[in-house]
């Protein structure tokens, strides 16, 4: 399998920040990349809510930008492995680049294992960007925004790993984390030993680890676009072995119920609070 092939269905993995969208004072804008390792670039001011903003897992890595006028600074964020508090500023305004699942870039100095349910401060684990952070925390405009980092990570790439993990990495997102690691060892062809230990290696995280947050995030998707989704077909869907077991899993990593989620998405009009730019 090619790399473009690869990064296709990565890609095809919609990863979402929810609680970043429902607390954000006015609309949250977002920006699709055309460089296919690049998720989205996305761009909000904090609202009231800020302090009890969560970010939930998604198998990405996040740099975010504070932009804040008098102590700016910017973050590397690792995937989270459960809900856990975002450490946001009421008021502040942000300017984020969200990496598709499993992408690394090669420019930041730091493991895959350092990156995983950690923050990190950009300008120590990337001081080559330190040119670009002044530029995108003095510039107002989002697009602007948008080129200067774009500027900066033309050619650059991203981090190298084995073929196995990124065969791994792409089956796990085709099948949206509904696959075990049986099927993983009949797919690649490898054992489940040395499967664990490239994906350890590579990603920070175990198989079974990235494809529960791939099922989360499908969940979340799916909660998101649909008026009227039903609980135990979503749970039939993504393999969970009943709907009980979906709940306890939904609420683990969202801090929310399924339903209480819906009611939620649907109250504050989750889709009409995203601007596409």
């Amino acid at each position: 399998m090619t790399d473009k092939s690869i990064r296709f269905y990565v890609a095809g993995i919609h990863s979402k920040q929810p609680w970043f969208v429902l607390n954000a004072a006015k609309d949250y804008s977002l920006f699709t990349s055309q460089d296919p390792a690049i998720s989205h670039f996305y761009s909000f001011e904090s609202g009231a809510m800020a302090a009890d903003t969560l970010a939930i897992p998604d198998g990405c890595v996040d740099i975010l930008f504070d932009c804040c006028d008098t102590n700016p600074s910017a973050k590397v964020c690792g995937t989270t492995m459960t809900a856990v508090k975002a450490n946001l500023s009421h008021g502040h305004r942000y300017f984020g680049v969200r990496f598709v699942p499993g992408m690394i870039p090669e420019f930041l100095q730091a493991s895959a294992t350092e990156l995983v349910g950690h923050e990190i401060n950009l300008l120590e684990a990337a001081p080559q960007i330190a040119p670009v952070f002044e530029q995108i925390i003095g510039q107002q405009d989002f697009r602007q925004q948008v080129a200067a980092f774009n500027d900066f990570y033309h050619g650059r790439g991203l981090r190298m790993t084995s073929d196995l993990t990124r065969s791994a990495v792409s089956a796990i997102c085709q099948h949206k984390g509904n696959i075990q690691i049986q099927e993983l060892e009949e797919l690649t062809g490898y054992t489940s030993r040395t499967l664990q230990r490239n994906f350890q290696s590579d990603m920070g995280m175990s198989p079974k680890t990235f494809s529960r947050i791939i099922r989360c995030q499908s969940a979340v998707y799916d909660i998101n676009q649909s008026k009227d989704v039903a609980f135990s077909d979503l749970a039939c869907d993504l393999g969970f072995s009943d709907q009980s077991h979906f709940l306890r899993e939904f609420k683990k990593l969202v801090s929310a119920t399924p339903l209480d989620y819906l009611q939620r998405v649907h109250q504050e009009s989750y889709l009409s609070r995203i601007r596409y730019c």
